[in-house]
């Protein structure tokens, strides 16, 4: 950020897991920057790249403030990531996912997690206008996005491979788990159903060979315990096993994002 006319220093010191986020230069401690005494903390937090989705707490002085305080020259600032699992207070807990997490989407929708996806680009304002309508967190590993101040909740997905995405982002919120409840094409509510209710939507071999059907009741979509369903109930049980059915951790992971494998 521009310094003005007579602006003073302060210094930030940010949390280790958000250190990715700050430019080399300003890593591996407390850093100094102009302020000019009108803008957010918020503001100067942004200004060093660490979207506010990932900010726990902001420390002046010993004391919580909030994103509008606006910092004076000499104090020192405390950025803080967001205690684990974090609270999404009023609403019922729902995601929406980026173009770019298709794979995480289709694994939170096995586990039941009300998941809401695009297969297609929708655009950055069309994305933060859906998390505002309809409550939803929006997750994503675009910081730009998360940047906006349109959606109603947001996260940054820390990695870029899957297994340890899903197991971020269900330590970070602790949803519940319902497995085999969702739909991983549409995210609607699977049914059981009969052979003979679905035996339109399959092939011969395909009823020969099953007994166990479930329908999405919004699209329609026919599921059945096929060839790679012994993968999906190891990476199910893994995470029962793990966070619990009502989502909360067994073990402790502090502010600090899951560590990669």
């Amino acid at each position: 950020m521009n310094a003005h006319p007579g602006s003073a220093e302060i210094t930030v010191q940010v949390a280790p897991g958000l250190a990715l986020f700050v430019p080399h230069k300003r890593r591996g401690g407390a850093t100094g920057l102009k302020v000019d005494g009108t803008s957010s903390l918020g503001h100067v937090v942004e200004s060093l790249g660490v979207p506010l989705t990932e900010v726990g707490s902001l420390v002046v002085g010993g004391r919580d403030v909030d994103v509008s305080y606006v910092p004076r020259g000499g104090e020192s600032v405390e950025v803080r990531g967001v205690v684990r699992p974090q609270d999404v207070p009023g609403a019922p807990l729902r995601f929406l996912l980026d173009v770019h997490l298709g794979t995480l989407a289709r694994r939170m929708r096995v586990l039941g997690v009300d998941t809401a996806y695009e297969a297609v680009d929708i655009g950055d304002p069309a994305l933060a206008t859906r998390s505002a309508a309809e409550r939803r967190v929006l997750l994503s590993r675009d910081r730009g996005l998360l940047r906006r101040r349109e959606p109603w909740a947001g996260a940054y997905v820390y990695s870029d491979r899957p297994d340890e995405q899903l197991r971020d982002v269900l330590d970070r919120f602790a949803p519940r788990l319902r497995p085999w409840t969702r739909c991983t094409a549409c995210n609607g509510t699977l049914r059981a159903a009969t052979r003979d209710e679905v035996a339109d939507r399959l092939e011969d071999g395909t009823q020969r060979s099953y007994d166990v059907f479930a329908q999405c009741a919004d699209c329609g979509n026919v599921y059945w315990r096929g060839a790679h369903h012994s993968q999906l109930e190891r990476m199910v049980a893994d995470a029962l096993a793990e966070f619990g059915p009502d989502g909360a951790a067994r073990t402790t992971t502090g502010t600090e994002p899951l560590p990669h494998d």
